[in-house]
């Protein structure tokens, strides 16, 4: 089947059709990715899982995520973001079948890592933004993909609560039913982008010192890699601090963390665009991060449930606002040769402060329920200080190659 490439110059019907097809295919697989994540517990005490084993169920996922972005960014670099983004989908409704027919807690840990593996299609779907996105309008449409993640992650862990009633099987098969629908409308809506690479260059792994530490993107890289630490301490502990702090209970919990979900799609859709056209990226990434800093270091502190309400929600507004902000200028630091490989490692990064945040938080909640808390405010006052200190980059037709 041949589609007509989508580039930043192409007309403005085409790149909206195109953005609607990327945003519906991520949020379809999100749907897929949230019906079964709240139930992966459930599903491992049915073969008398320990609460270890479990938290390595949860933590072999972002393992192999972090093994494979790079090397899924590689590839949609090479040969397209169209047939990763399949993949991807692919995988998860492999890995959703393998859940519901595992017959031992091996099989569910095989199935994760195939998911975890498998898994590029937020990475390469931030890739395939920057390809069709001219560089005013990245922002903006970088937070449609979070609100995609958002609104996926709200809608699909009801649907799995729903359908955990006629078993606990029903709800993975479901979700391996809703990633099979995402790849087939991604086979026949989702046209490919139109980017040059080399048809053989060195392995991503290879060049990750030189990414880190000396590309356009490697500073860059760092601040995302020391945001999406504080986001998971915060997003991790915060179940065991409600309940510690407020006495708040699981089904509290849901309709709070629903809530937030909402709050932070409304944000990424109606204001970051608006703020980042008002401020430019940079001063937007700053905002969002000091936002963050008042609310974790407010929630830390007080004892009002309701004030506690409040800061939670100054702090999603400000992640909703600033994590799209910092994408944009990642995106902006690659040239369109080199976009998959750059977001392959900020996915890998992302999944290494996913296997951090829980340890971090976690383990400061025995000493204080203000610690977690507080002291992701404190990494994320280092990311703004490292954001401020920025300077303008441009990206070379290479950057990544010595």
């Amino acid at each position: 089947m041949t589609m007509r490439r989508i580039t930043p110059e192409s007309d403005e019907a085409s790149r909206r059709h195109a953005l609607l097809a990327v945003f519906l295919t991520i949020f379809v697989s999100l749907v897929g990715f949230g019906i079964v994540i709240p139930l992966l517990p459930f599903y491992a005490k049915r073969f008398q899982a320990s609460e270890l084993q479990i938290g390595l169920l949860f933590a072999s996922f972002s393992v192999a995520q972090l093994l494979a972005s790079p090397i899924l960014g590689e590839w949609s670099d090479r040969w397209g973001r169209r047939p990763v983004l399949i993949l991807s989908l692919l995988g998860s409704a492999a890995s959703f079948v393998m859940l519901a027919l595992a017959p031992n807690l091996l099989w569910l840990f095989l199935s994760r890592i195939l998911d975890g593996f498998t898994g590029g299609n937020i990475t390469t779907a931030r890739a395939y933004i920057a390809d069709i996105s001219p560089p005013e309008k990245r922002a903006k449409n970088f937070g449609l993909i979070g609100a995609a993640f958002g609104l996926g992650f709200i809608l699909g862990p009801a649907l799995g609560g729903g359908l955990a009633h006629f078993g606990l099987a029903v709800p993975a098969w479901a979700a391996a039913g809703i990633s099979l629908l995402a790849a087939g409308y991604a086979l026949f809506a989702l046209p490919e982008t139109a980017h040059l690479t080399p048809a053989k260059r060195p392995s991503p792994w290879r060049e990750m010192p030189y990414t880190l530490t000396r590309s356009p993107a490697a500073r860059l890289l760092w601040v995302n890699l020391i945001l999406w630490i504080g986001f998971s301490v915060y997003q991790t502990t915060f179940p065991l601090f409600a309940s510690v702090r407020f006495g708040l209970g699981p089904q509290q919990i849901g309709y709070v963390l629903a809530v937030v979900g909402v709050v932070g799609a409304f944000s990424q859709v109606a204001l970051v665009g608006r703020v980042v056209h008002a401020l430019g990226e940079k001063t937007t990434l700053m905002l969002g991060v000091l936002l963050n800093i008042i609310g974790l270091t407010g929630a830390a502190f007080t004892h009002s449930l309701p004030l506690f309400y409040l800061l939670v929600g100054i702090a999603t507004v400000g992640g909703s606002i600033g994590l799209p902000s910092l994408t944009s200028l990642i995106s902006q630091s690659a040239s369109a040769a080199e976009q998959g490989r750059v977001q392959g490692v900020a996915g890998s990064l992302e999944s290494l402060a996913r296997i951090i945040g829980p340890i971090w938080g976690n383990g400061a909640l025995k000493y204080s329920d203000a610690l977690p808390y507080a002291s992701a405010a404190g990494l994320l006052l280092i990311a703004c200080i490292i954001a401020f200190r920025l300077r303008p980059v441009t990206a070379t037709r290479d950057p990544l190659r010595s």
